[in-house]
């Protein structure tokens, strides 16, 4: 038997991996210098790399806390770049603490929220947006959003990142070495090959964008908020799209008083509806900040549906919320069309609605989410954060304005610049460019053990 002293190690780490709560396996895992040592301590035994091996874990008397299987990853050859061991026994929350707890005296600390695939980042197993990927596949609230993790974790991101980058540092290259060389009279300016490369990385980043603002609609999912004067059927609505009595419904005006927010799924993509309060002048303080609330959500929305009762059609005061809401992307739908003699002779260009018979829900859906309502037709899609796109987006500014200055104002110097920040907003997707501070921020949202 192995010798039972603790080992005094740097950096070692570990975590549970499985989620709280009573389950058939629980998983510790362990990663850094002296994994191997503390899980052969632990067990008694001898492990060897990439088997399972079934093994008692042992307290610090020698007797058993539990028993089950133990597989070692040597470095590099593991998730994290590091030795790795992952404990596996019951998955009673008593037990697993005991086992972190007697992992922990060995030498080993408690690993960070994220500290795994931080350390994956830092010894070059991933790079950051694969890394992120990897949060997101746990977090996915849909399966359109799961196969584009998955998609994101296998690189198809990141190598589209690095494809543009490599084009840049040519383009880089050849109006440097202009500048440089300038005796040697290279005219970069009249080189249609240039112009060729600039226009085939606008196109090449435009479509990024596009795939990133999808994925990221996925990802976050789409904040819609649904508005209107008290009585148009915002509630009934809400109701009907969660598929229950998510909100209080009455006659009387002024029912709903604050927020109600709904996640639901439509068609695949992840949707929060926001049902406000009536949107009227009021004497009520109750609903004066209700009132408040409503307009508050309708800055955050991403969609705003305006609900009129169709009975009443469009009134002054319905008008009065359509202009306040011009330069907002929102939706006039009329409601309660089974009640419409002749919805007809309204405008054949507006929406009606009911959540009686469920007419017009399902041209509603395809208002919200948009026609390609799969997200992954083309298996092409890409998950993408907020930050992904506005990364995206900045390097888009920048390689716009690189594009002006050659063909315009022919200054080699300002469009060198130009792309060189092109460049470093790219590389701030993948970590090549990146702060301490922000993968600070990244990692800590990850899950504890991953």
């Amino acid at each position: 038997m192995l010798s039972n002293k603790s080992i005094p190690v740097v950096e070692t780490i570990a975590a549970v991996a499985t989620p709280p709560g009573i389950g058939g396996i629980g998983i510790i895992r362990i990663s850094g210098p002296s994994a191997l040592e503390i899980a052969q301590i632990l067990t008694g035994t001898t492990l060897e790399k990439g088997r399972a091996l079934f093994r008692k874990f042992l307290d610090e008397t020698a007797h058993p806390i539990d028993h089950g299987l133990c597989i070692y990853s040597q470095a590099p050859h593991s998730f994290t770049g590091e030795h790795v061991v992952e404990v596996q026994g019951h998955g009673g929350a008593i037990l697993l603490d005991m086992l972190l707890e007697r992992i922990c005296s060995l030498g080993a600390r408690l690993a960070r929220a994220g500290e795994f695939s931080e350390r994956a980042f830092l010894n070059g197993k991933l790079d950051l947006a694969q890394a992120e990927a990897v949060a997101d596949l746990i977090e996915s609230g849909s399966r359109a959003a799961a196969k584009a993790a998955i998609r994101s974790l296998e690189g198809q991101f990141s190598s589209q990142v690095k494809y543009l980058v490599s084009e840049l540092i040519y383009l880089r290259a050849y109006v440097e070495a202009a500048l440089d060389f300038a005796e040697e009279e290279i005219d970069f300016l009249a080189d249609s090959s240039i112009l060729d490369k600039l226009d085939s990385c606008r196109s090449s980043l435009d479509n990024l964008l596009k795939q990133a603002e999808r994925g990221r609609v996925l990802n976050d999912g789409l904040n819609v908020a649904i508005v209107g004067l008290p009585n148009a059927g915002k509630s009934s609505l809400l109701n009907y799209l969660a598929g229950y009595e998510a909100a209080i419904v009455t006659e009387i005006p002024g029912t709903t008083r604050d927020v109600l927010r709904e996640n639901i799924s439509l068609k695949g993509i992840p949707v929060r509806i926001n049902d406000t309060a009536g949107l009227r002048a009021s004497d009520n303080l109750v609903e004066q900040e209700g009132i408040k609330r409503a307009w508050l959500e309708i800055d955050k929305a991403d969609t705003i549906i305006l609900l009129v009762d169709g009975n009443l059609g469009l009134t002054p005061d319905d008008q009065k919320i359509v202009e306040a809401l011009v330069s907002s992307n929102y939706h006039l739908i009329f409601s309660k069309s089974d009640l419409l003699a002749k919805p007809t002779e309204l405008k054949v260009s507006d929406y009606f609605i009911s959540t009686k018979s469920g007419e017009g829900i399902d041209a509603l859906i395809d208002l919200i989410v948009g026609n390609d309502s799969d997200y992954n037709l083309d298996n092409q899609t890409i998950l993408a954060r907020r930050r992904h796109v506005e990364a995206l987006i900045s390097a888009q500014a920048s390689l716009n304005q690189a594009h002006l200055i050659f063909t315009e104002t022919h200054s080699g110097e300002l469009m060198a610049e130009d792309l060189r920040i092109t460049q470093q907003h790219l590389n701030e997707i993948t970590g090549e460019f990146t702060s301490d501070d922000l993968l600070g921020t990244i990692f800590s949202s990850f899950c504890v053990g991953k």
